[in-house]
Order: C-alpha cells, then sequence, then structure tokens
C-alpha cells in the first residue's frame, strides 16, 4: 500500500481540485478518475488521472490499487439525480477504500442538521434534516461510519457554503454574482441581519491535507467543523466583494435582496433553483459551526484573510475588470 499515494474522486470540481491540488503541493503522488479521461490532464498538471467512473465499483477499485487515501468529492452534475447517484458513489468509494486498508476523506454540508440542532453545530449534534438532499447526506455519514468499523477509516471535514476560484454548484456562483462577468450586482439570500458561514475552498482543502497527514493519530471515523467565514449580519461578503471590485477599478456594484420569488416561478423547471430554494431555511436562521475540535486537535485552522479570499475567487470566476 502507498503511503502517500491518494485517489480523488471529483478531482474536476471545486473542493476536489483544491485537495488535489494541495495534496501535490505537499508531496503526495495524486490519481484521479474522470470519465473522459485525457482532457482534464491541462486543468490538473502532475496528476495521473485514471479513465473510469465513479458509479462503476470495477473502476473505483481499479483506480485506488495501492492508495492509502481516497478524497470523496464526487457530486452529480448540476444537483441532478442526486437521489439515485449518490449513494452508490459512496458505496463503490467505500468497498475500495476497504480493499486497500484507505482513509476517506469526505467535505461535509450543514445540509446533514436540522433545526434541533440549530444555532450552533458541534460535531455530534443530531441530525434531523429536513430535507431530501439533508436525508441523503445522513446517510452518506452512516454509511461511512460504518465502514469505519470495518477495515477502512474515515475523515469527515464540516464547511459552510463553499466559495473560491472554481464556482462549480455554490450560493456564492449561483445566487450572488453572475460567473463570467463583471459584478454590476450582488443579491443578497440572507433575511437581513441573519448572520452566515461561508467557507473558502483553498481553507478547506489544507484542513484536510493536514488532517490526512496525522490520519494515524484520529479516531477511525473523525468528523471536524470548520468556522471559515463567519458573516455576522449577512452583508459582510457583500461588502468584501464591493471593496474588491472598486479596488481593481470596476463600478460600485448594487446591492439587492436575492428575488426567491422569481425561484418560486422557476424551480418547477430548473433542477438548480429547485434545490437552491430548499435551502432557504439555512438564510432565514443563525446556523454556526463550532470548530472548538479542530482547534484542539491541528492547533489552527487555516485560513485566508476575507479580501484576498474573495479576489482570488473573483478573479478565478472572470469578475474582475482586467488591466489593460
Amino acid at each position: 500500500m502507498g503511503n502517500n499515494t491518494a485517489l480523488v474522486l471529483g478531482a474536476t470540481g471545486g473542493i476536489g481540485g483544491e485537495v488535489a491540488r494541495q495534496l501535490l503541493a505537499a508531496g503526495w503522488t495524486v490519481r484521479a478518475l474522470h470519465r473522459g479521461g485525457a482532457q482534464a490532464t491541462e486543468q490538473l498538471r502532475g496528476i495521473a488521472w485514471v479513465r473510469g467512473d465513479a458509479m462503476v465499483r470495477a473502476d473505483v477499485q481499479a483506480a485506488a490499487q495501492g492508495c492509502s487515501v481516497i478524497v470523496h468529492a464526487v457530486n452529480p452534475p448540476g444537483y441532478r439525480r442526486w437521489a439515485e447517484l449518490v449513494l452508490p458513489m459512496v458505496d463503490n468509494t467505500i468497498a475500495a477504500a476497504q480493499a486497500q486498508g484507505a482513509t476517506i476523506v469526505l467535505p461535509g454540508t450543514v445540509y446533514n442538521f436540522g433545526p434541533s440542532a440549530f444555532p450552533t453545530l458541534q460535531e455530534d449534534s443530531p441530525q434531523e434534516p429536513l430535507t431530501r438532499k439533508g436525508a441523503i447526506r445522513v446517510q452518506m455519514e452512516q454509511r461511512l461510519r460504518q465502514a469505519s468499523s470495518q477495515g477502512c477509516k474515515v475523515i469527515v471535514v464540516r464547511a459552510g457554503d463553499f466559495f473560491g476560484p472554481k464556482p462549480g454548484n455554490s450560493w456564492f456562483s449561483q445566487g450572488l454574482i453572475q460567473p463570467g462577468q463583471p459584478v454590476k450586482a450582488i443579491s443578497l439570500p440572507g433575511a437581513p441581519g441573519v448572520g452566515h458561514q461561508w467557507s473558502y475552498l483553498p481553507d478547506v482543502a489544507r484542513t484536510m491535507v493536514e488532517l490526512v497527514q496525522r490520519r494515524d493519530t484520529l479516531e477511525p471515523f473523525a468528523v471536524f467543523h470548520m468556522a471559515g467565514h463567519w458573516d455576522a449580519d449577512g452583508r459582510q461578503m457583500a461588502e468584501a466583494i464591493c471593496r474588491v471590485v472598486s479596488r481593481r477599478g470596476g463600478a460600485q456594484p448594487k446591492v439587492s435582496a436575492f428575488p426567491w420569488w422569481l425561484t418560486a416561478l422557476a424551480a418547477p423547471f430548473v433542477p438548480t433553483l429547485r434545490e437552491l430554494r430548499e435551502m432557504r431555511y439555512l438564510w432565514t436562521t443563525r446556523v454556526e459551526m463550532s470548530n472548538t475540535k479542530l482547534l484542539a486537535t491541528l492547533g489552527h485552522e487555516p485560513h485566508t484573510p476575507l479580501d484576498e479570499a474573495v479576489e482570488a475567487a473573483l478573479e478565478g470566476m472572470g469578475c474582475l475588470v482586467v488591466a489593460d
């Protein structure tokens, strides 16, 4: 078993790509499963791309040969067919990890919690979600917990809403602003004065890599929460975007409330909007993660200053005016 060889599932996505990049930087040999094969090689140099599908168990098992870590960062594209695809994919990862005695790393979310756990989420808070997606997340973690007693270890890192240089399916890129064009308007999804938790993808990836490096000292099913960037009144993220746009020579964006009424009209026809609407409850109440356990384990939480993180995200998404 290779001591520092990792398989990343979902390496073309936001969090998978960041974890792959940072594992490479930390000296790991990184493999990635990709249905398209060779065209992905330009996206992340240094990775060994293996042609295959996360839905095909034999493909995952073949790609995982000799790996001591499997990063399970794969999601169905555009929120489609979540219910039928998510659990078979995690079962394939579990089977491969058990065969290799490998550690599974999962990026987690707040979706598997409901109001019974609010407002402050601990790692062991009750998981009683209100949504379909949340229920699937709970099942994923239950299967991983069971697997951790049967031949593999598991690290789950739960974090707030992602933002970063690769947009992917995120509130930052699908709700607040439009990727690929200068920022002229910012939509605020939250109720006035309600705080919200954001997580910068490179910080989440760095946290995962640091935990992976000390996986031998962790419990078999190790769960950690990140504090990320806490937006105390729901306006600080928008204000940071405005500061960055202004500093980079753009016109001051217009800030307004997110048009939830529009999502109600369009939701029956657009899967992404339907999913965003189902998560509205996370914008109407304060939900904050405690990172006490992470601090006790690592001694710190990787943290990029907000304006620097926002600038990198906007830059990566093609949202800043390019100087002549």
